[in-house]
């Protein structure tokens, strides 16, 4: 099965570009804009953070631009490539072999192990399992957790099967790292830890992450923060995260 071919960005281009996107609901009798001609950029090697309450829209922004949904106007381009007009089909491909997914709940697959987890992406994606075993060993080791990799999910702690998912994010090196309230299921201190790992390993790859959040902590960490505000995406000064 063949995936979806990127170029690489051009120097100082835009990984993400967002241009006039619209995604309304339909609530009853009423339509309900979620965002409303939003024009955007994210740089290759940069980390955004949006906040926003909940149901302002930030999980909605992540699936739109991973295409799992899609929008109600507008477009969004990937390394220019128009993700927004794909099938169903290139669209899975693209996410496949694109983009890296962090969850608030983990989203492990319980009858599998560490390393099994860790392997799946890049199996899916037609890569040998020795070089896949490799890749996944070496990014086990940087979250430290080697010697788990015959382990199950269950036997690990919130903290130990979230680090088991940014390795299986990065695993298939993917250009883009999506992240949904990533520490929103963890205690503080584990979560700042998560955080630190997460940052290390997408900033020495020079990947792009965009995470959505409510922990202002982790948005005075980001390169640029965004408000999803009333269909619009805000900048946010730093001095201004409370």
């Amino acid at each position: 099965m063949t995936g979806i071919a990127l170029d690489s960005a051009t120097a100082g281009g835009a990984l993400i570009q967002i241009e006039r996107l619209s995604k309304l609901y339909e609530e009853g009798e009423l339509r309900r804009a979620i965002f409303n001609e939003v024009n955007l950029t994210f740089q290759p090697g940069e980390f955004v953070v949006l906040l926003g309450n909940s149901g302002s829209g930030k999980s909605t922004l992540l699936n739109l631009i991973s295409g799992i949904d899609q929008p109600s106007s507008g477009v969004i381009r990937i390394n220019g490539v128009a993700i927004t007009e794909l099938d169903e089909r290139s669209r899975t491909l693209l996410r496949r072999d694109q983009i890296g997914f962090v969850f608030q709940f983990f989203n492990l697959i319980p009858t599998l192990t560490v390393l099994e987890n860790v392997t799946l992406p890049q199996e899916l994606a037609g890569v040998s399992f020795p070089t896949a075993e490799k890749a996944a060993l070496s990014l086990l080791e940087q979250v430290d957790l080697a010697d788990r990799a015959t382990t199950f999910p269950d036997k690990l702690s919130g903290g130990q099967q979230q680090r088991v998912a940014i390795a299986r994010a990065l695993a298939h090196d993917p250009q883009l790292v999506l992240a949904d309230e990533p520490t929103g299921n963890l205690d503080e201190e584990t979560g700042l830890k998560v955080l630190k790992i997460l940052l290390n390993l997408t900033r020495s790859a020079n990947k792009t992450l965009i995470m959505a959040t409510h922990n202002p902590d982790i948005a005075r960490s980001a390169d640029r923060v965004l408000r999803v505000q009333e269909g619009h995406l805000v900048p946010v000064i730093m001095d201004e995260i409370r």
